[in-house]
């Protein structure tokens, strides 16, 4: 049976009609399969939740009990069956936990990516691709603007930076959940292993993926430090949640930022940014092309992003392809 007939779209997202579950879910459901931990694909207050180990604990850290009624852990390359549909989570690269889903059901098989992307990442495993009939994709950046360059060069700038005013905090704007470890790690990678300070919104998913043994080195808190300590620190705070008493607390900041969205000049102007490190974790332009060949899936649905241009570039590669319209996803780091 084609994909078509049983993955259906709904007002709550997609939905496996004979396993009587959703992925993704957006707003609370009787069963939900879940691909990664950020709050626009996990959200609280489902009756029955599937999802890694890893994204189970996230949803623990942030929500609480409300997690979910009944939490089951699915290891990657784990074969479950759900109302005669075979789930197998495998890794998407995005952030810790993050999975994609491949379904398979009287013979036709679909996956659902969920976000993803195909640069390195020392805190999570890298993206496999599946073969499948149906490849339904995330394109937050599917534009062909977005090329984005080394994590690895981006961090060189910023250590480079630190090191040409060694009287300022540089404060780099950060999302709490994949970006802000990443960019820990990557940091860490470098070469850099004085202490790195966290805004406390911060602090509780560091301490989350330490527990599941990714290395971060020594993480201070910002707010108990002194004006002395902070002077020539690499300071993490979300770009979004920091009040001005706080940001006041930094000894002239160098103002930075980190996200794929920074390819655009104009994003990080607004931002008022010093320092705009082209960062993400989604799949860039050239990377989400790469996929749709890697998978080889003869036709492609897209969810959320970019989808009109996704969806015509993928047509002219010979892939029968259709947008979703999924609503209910944000933008990176928004």
């Amino acid at each position: 049976m084609h994909p078509s007939t049983w993955l259906k779209t709904t007002p709550a997202g997609l939905y496996v009609e004979p396993g009587g579950f959703f992925i993704d879910p957006t707003r609370a459901v009787a069963h939900a399969l879940v691909t990664h931990g950020h709050g626009d694909h996990a959200r609280p207050g489902n009756e029955r939740v599937l999802a890694t180990r890893a994204t189970l604990e996230i949803m623990r850290a942030r929500y609480g009990e409300r997690a979910g009624g009944a939490l089951q852990a699915a290891g990657y390359g784990e074969r479950i069956e759900i109302g005669g549909v075979g789930v197998e989570f495998a890794p998407a690269g995005h952030v810790l936990g993050s999975a994609q889903i491949r379904l398979t059901y009287r013979g036709a098989r679909a996956v659902v990516s969920g976000d993803y992307k195909r640069a390195a990442d020392p805190t999570c495993p890298p993206f496999e691709p599946l073969a499948c009939d149906v490849f339904v994709t995330e394109a937050t950046f599917a534009l062909p603007v977005f090329r984005h360059p080394r994590a690895a060069t981006e961090i060189a700038r910023l250590l480079a930076s630190a090191a040409l005013f060694p009287d300022r905090c540089h404060l780099v704007g950060v999302y709490s959940l994949g970006k802000c470890q990443r960019v820990i790690a990557e940091i860490r990678a470098a070469g850099y292993d004085r202490p790195i300070y966290l805004h406390g919104a911060h602090e509780k998913l560091c301490a989350v993926y330490t527990a599941l043994g990714v290395e971060l080195g020594e993480l201070r808190p910002a707010t108990e430090a002194g004006a002395d300590d902070l002077r020539g620190a690499i300071v993490l705070y979300p770009p979004f949640g920091a009040t001005d008493a706080w940001l006041r607390r930094m000894p002239d900041p160098v103002m930075a930022g980190a996200s794929g969205w920074y390819r655009v000049k104009q994003r990080a102007k607004a931002a008022g940014l010093e320092l705009a490190l082209v960062i993400s974790d989604h799949a860039d332009w050239g990377e989400l092309l790469a996929t749709l060949a890697d998978v080889g899936a003869p036709e492609v649905w897209v969810t959320h992003g970019r989808e009109e241009a996704l969806v015509h570039e993928a047509r002219k590669r010979g892939f029968d392809a259709k947008a979703l319209h999924l609503v209910g996803f944000e933008e990176e780091g928004s």
